[in-house]
């Protein structure tokens, strides 16, 4: 049985339904703020901790619904958390980048996110990983979360 890794983040929505997604460095892929717990983290702790180390955004863990635990990857799964932010809450321009990882090419310390932008569900496709676009297009609907939230 190979071991399957957990990656925890935050499905964040706006008021009109689009998701936020961050532009990994140095890669072609936007995905949501997300990564592995720490030891004896929960994965609320863990997707709020992801939440501002990759985009400086804090928020009440309260606020998180828990949407559960989802089949990502061969080797990993997502445990993802939904929150509706309002348009004064969260400015693209105001999002940064606390993480930060060595390039593979010279091992200058770049941040892990570098970018930030609201993509309408329609157009998640254009922007995500293929893992994260079939996430989104099957079991997690970015409509019917808009709807819920």
């Amino acid at each position: 049985m190979t071991h399957r890794t957990v990656s925890c983040g935050v499905v964040m929505l706006n008021a009109q339904g689009d998701v936020l997604l961050c532009h990994a460095t140095e890669t072609t892929h936007w995905d949501v703020p997300k990564g592995a717990s720490d030891p004896g983290e929960s994965p609320r702790e863990a997707a709020l901790r992801e939440l501002v180390e990759e985009t400086g955004i804090v928020l009440a863990p309260e606020r998180l619904k828990d949407l559960g635990r989802f089949l990502y990857r061969r080797d990993k799964d997502l445990h993802l958390f939904a929150v509706r932010v309002g348009d004064d809450e969260v400015q693209l321009e105001n999002c940064v980048c606390e993480s930060y990882f060595p390039r593979y090419g010279d091992g200058t310390m770049i941040p892990e996110m570098d970018a930030y932008r609201w993509v309408s569900p329609g157009d998640v496709d254009r922007f995500a990983s293929r893992s994260l676009t079939r996430l989104f297009q099957t079991t997690l609907s970015l409509a019917d979360l808009h709807e819920t939230l």
